[in-house]
């Protein structure tokens, strides 16, 4: 077998390890570094539950080769936010019912990130545009909506983390 050496900066800690060649960045996360938020959906970049922040930009893990992120910088949604706290964006979505089961709630909150990063305001159709990459079997989408447009809202008017009761 193959294997590879890699520093992954995760979540602010630099984690190394050897891998095999193939190991997907999902795999690696999840496996080896007990980090199961990132989630598996179909193994085919349709999903979107895999949705990580790769130098900022959402990136789907099942499509990335952990040797590909070799000294790159990872978020997962546990390092979203400071333990015990909420990101606005994770408020958002609580307050606007933006989930149901959750199972896609992770790859949701990443890929709002990576939008507000590159697009601050955007409007409905640019909110589900960025969407189409991701899948939500339970809510239909209008509270996901809902809930990106509050989060562009809230991290505009420079809110912070809050502390989860």
């Amino acid at each position: 077998m193959n294997r590879v050496s890699v520093a992954i900066t995760v979540n602010g800690k630099v984690y190394e390890a050897e891998v095999e060649a193939r190991t997907l960045l999902v795999q690696f996360l999840r496996d080896n570094l007990g980090l199961t938020g990132t989630h598996i959906g179909c193994d085919t970049s349709q999903c979107g539950a895999c949705t990580v922040l790769v130098n900022g930009e959402g990136t789907k893990s099942c499509t990335v080769l952990a040797a590909q992120v070799d000294g790159q910088d990872v978020t997962t949604i546990e390092g979203f936010a400071p333990r015990g706290m909420l990101h606005p964006i994770q408020q958002a979505f609580w307050e606007e019912h933006g989930l149901q089961c959750g199972y896609c709630t992770p790859g949701m909150i990443l890929t709002t990130a990576s939008l507000l990063k590159r697009n601050p305001d955007p409007t409905e159709a640019e909110i589900r545009h960025e969407l189409d990459g991701n899948l939500c079997r339970c809510t239909g989408y209008h509270t996901i909506v809902n809930a990106i447009r509050r989060s562009a809202e809230m991290v505009s008017s420079g809110a912070g983390p809050v502390p989860v009761d």
